[in-house]
């Protein structure tokens, strides 16, 4: 699998995450892309809000049921889970933190990762099914492309038309035609030549 790829099924797992914190209820969910340079292994956050330790420990077991049920991911650790008030889901290129409201208000991490991009969840769909909409057509050009050079060469060569014999005999008919029109035409001029001396004998006889 390239990066890029990686990183396609990164956005497919965080978008699956927010998912399960919608259902669960849960507020003011945000997306931050964190900036490469110190984002260390991540590439997202998820954060969302819960009202009270029952509603978080809820969102965090959605988003565990749902991404090993649809796409056999376990996190590499869960933090916090006892308490409630901040749990923390590590997946390694992205991390969930499902905050009581005062805990995120007190953490405040959107202002600690100024660099990163927040986004919602619906921006982030977009920008995902873009993403995708695209690596779809880029692979069916291609797909195309190798598709016309196997057609040519599959395609039938047109059969070369047979040679015409008909002109060759004409032509031999003519060439014979002319000979023999020579051929006479020689005889009766030596014809001719054998002829006038018998006439100037004749004429000297008398």
């Amino acid at each position: 699998m390239t990066t890029d790829e990686a990183r396609q099924q990164t956005r497919i797992l965080v978008q699956a995450a927010a998912q399960a914190c919608e259902a669960k209820k849960g507020q003011d969910t945000r997306i931050l892309e964190l900036d490469p340079i110190d984002a260390g292994l991540s590439d997202f956050f998820l954060v969302t809000s819960a009202t009270n330790d029952r509603q978080s420990v809820a969102i965090a077991d959605e988003i565990e049921d749902k991404l090993k049920k649809e796409f056999g991911v376990l996190p590499n650790s869960v933090e916090g889970r006892r308490k409630g008030d901040w749990i923390l889901l590590d997946y390694v290129d992205f991390v969930v933190h499902v905050f009581l409201a005062e805990r995120r208000a007190f953490y405040d991490i959107e202002r600690l990762r100024k660099s990163a991009r927040p986004v919602t969840p619906a921006e982030f769909d977009a920008e995902l099914k873009a993403a995708l909409a695209e690596k779809t057509a880029a692979a069916r050009k291609k797909a195309a492309a190798k598709a016309k050079p196997a057609a040519a060469k599959a395609a039938p060569q047109p059969k070369k038309a047979a040679k015409t014999t008909a002109p060759a005999k004409h032509t031999s008919a003519k060439k014979t035609a002319v000979k023999k029109a020579a051929v006479k035409k020689a005889a009766v001029k030596k014809t001719a030549a054998r002829k006038k001396p018998s006439l100037s004998k004749t004429a000297k006889g008398r």
